[in-house]
């Protein structure tokens, strides 16, 4: 089957299939770079029909599981839906019809997906929408909102708390960062000036195509850790006043060919790994070396990997928590499986474990939020009462999850989390706000009476002055670090989208 040559102006270049899809009737769909979605009798290798949609290339495609309807993405940044209809009321006979159109993107659209429920859509501009089919969702709930989605729901930047360095982890290579201190003072709000700038101490490149998928530095500031698809990587680092050299720990064990998440003890001392195969690994560090202490292999019935852990400050605790395998509690100590917490509906976002308490708080992806006992295999008190009453509606319809949970050393009552675009407190001491109160409240003025204060005062303290937010935690109690990346800084480093002709222009 050969297309047609694609006219350039007075000369002719060959045309780019970008994608094909087979249906179980045999019919063939291709679309190409001349700006055609095309169809084909496999049997006869004849061209049916032809639907010009675009004046660049159509690059992708996707079929919906009934195959009645697929999805297509332009250069123009344009989703077209196309429908398998009736073409008379009375009528057996059907065609493909191309039904709505969708500009959410400005640049190319390189991939699409179709759902039984959305049409999903990624492409240059770093965004992937989700865009309800209306007439497939049931219930008007979340389900039925168009979502853009701009940043990964995981972390890639790590804390060293004790060096004040952060990691940042890029597609090919991580940077290491020591922060810029300041010994000025002032008043609330008011920005010091640095006394010492931040300093770039290390680029760390990977060799070869694949990409980083995890990586971590030590809470001491003197390991590295990273893993690609199909190796894993611990680096020492040595400090000699100002100058910083770098040691590769060689002849890891085979079981660490992979690993989709990392984190170290608090005390640097030892290395939990979760494998891309379900399996826990735990590493007891050395001077330059490592010692493979024990594996938790994966609980009987599930095969997918853990992509989010959690070691307890004395550690003691590791928990686990995999995309639909719930979330598991293992003692350190013992090396063995304590407890599994009792399995929710969503995954998990998030989670960590409490000093002291060693209780446990999950955050899952419909906004819930959990606390676990770990000793007593039980939820608290807190986290029944917050079930109870629920949560605030406003809280429930935020579309971006929470990606870090973490605690004041001297506060025990509070809880600190974050999402993309905001951060909170949760203090629970408190009483809980009901849909009748204002969830992000802001503070009352100084001069306003006590019994005002404690009446507007409950337990969310939002603050929405940080965003968009890669990272945000606790250096010491008085110092906590924030890490924006602004849209116009992504949208900066963009090509130009590819120019349409506006009528009147």
């Amino acid at each position: 089957m050969l297309v047609d040559r694609q006219y350039m102006g007075v000369s002719k270049r060959k045309c780019i299939i970008w994608g094909v899809a087979f249906l179980s009737d045999g019919t063939v769909i291709s679309v190409d770079s001349a700006g055609k979605v095309q169809f084909w009798d496999s049997a006869t290798g004849t061209l049916v029909k032809t639907h010009l949609v675009a004046n660049a290339d159509v690059q992708s495609i996707a079929v919906s599981d009934q195959e009645d309807s697929f999805v297509v993405g332009t250069a123009e940044g344009t989703v077209f839906h196309f429908q398998l209809v009736s073409v008379t009321s009375n009528s057996s006979e059907k065609q493909w019809v191309r039904t709505k159109p969708f500009q959410h993107h400005t640049h190319d659209v390189r991939t699409v997906a179709h759902s039984p429920t959305a049409l999903i859509s990624g492409g240059t501009d770093t965004h992937l929408v989700i865009r309800p089919l209306m007439e497939k969702v049931e219930v008007k709930n979340y389900d039925a909102a168009l979502r853009k989605i701009t940043f990964p729901h995981r972390r890639l930047i790590s804390c060293s708390k004790k060096r004040q360095l952060l990691l940042f982890q890029f597609s090919h290579h991580l940077d290491l960062w020591r922060l810029g201190s300041t010994v000025a003072t002032g008043k609330h709000g008011d920005t010091l000036p640095l006394s010492k700038d931040a300093d770039h101490l290390l680029q760390l490149k990977t060799k070869g195509p694949e990409n980083i998928i995890c990586s971590c530095v030590s809470p001491c500031g003197s390991w590295i850790a990273y893993s690609t698809a199909s190796r894993f990587f611990l680096r020492r680092l040595n400090y000699e006043h100002d100058n910083l050299s770098l040691h590769r720990v060689s002849k890891m064990p085979a079981c660490l060919r992979s690993a989709v998440q990392i984190m170290f003890s608090e005390d640097s001392t030892k290395l939990f790994v979760a494998s891309n195969q379900g399996s826990l690994h735990i590493l007891r560090l050395l001077e330059g070396s490592f010692k493979h202490l024990h594996t938790f292999q994966a609980q009987s019935g599930t095969v997918e990997s853990m992509c989010l852990l959690a070691v307890s400050p004395d550690g003691n605790w590791l928990a686990a928590s995999g995309t639909s395998a719930g979330v598991h509690v293992y003692s350190v100590k013992r090396l063995k499986l304590h407890c599994t917490v009792p399995a929710y509906n969503f995954p998990v976002t998030a989670l960590a474990i409490a000093p002291k308490t060693n209780n446990l708080v999950i955050a899952h992806s419909d906004q819930q939020i959990f606390e676990y006992s770990i000793p007593d295999k039980q939820y608290t008190e807190w986290s029944r009462a917050i079930q109870k009453q629920g949560f605030h509606h406003h809280w429930l319809q935020r579309d971006t999850p929470i990606t870090h949970i973490g605690f004041h050393p001297k506060r025990p009552a509070h809880i600190l989390l974050h999402d993309a675009y905001m951060f909170c407190i949760i203090d629970k001491s408190l009483p809980l706000p009901n849909d009748k109160t204002l969830l992000y409240n802001p503070l009352p003025p100084t001069n306003e009476s006590d019994v005002i204060r404690r009446r507007t005062a409950h337990a969310f303290k939002i603050s929405k002055k940080y965003k968009p937010l890669l990272f945000m935690d606790l250096l010491d109690e008085g110092t906590l670090v924030a890490v924006e990346r602004p849209l116009d800084d992504i949208i900066a480093q963009l090509p130009p989208p590819i120019k349409k002709k506006k009528f009147g222009t």
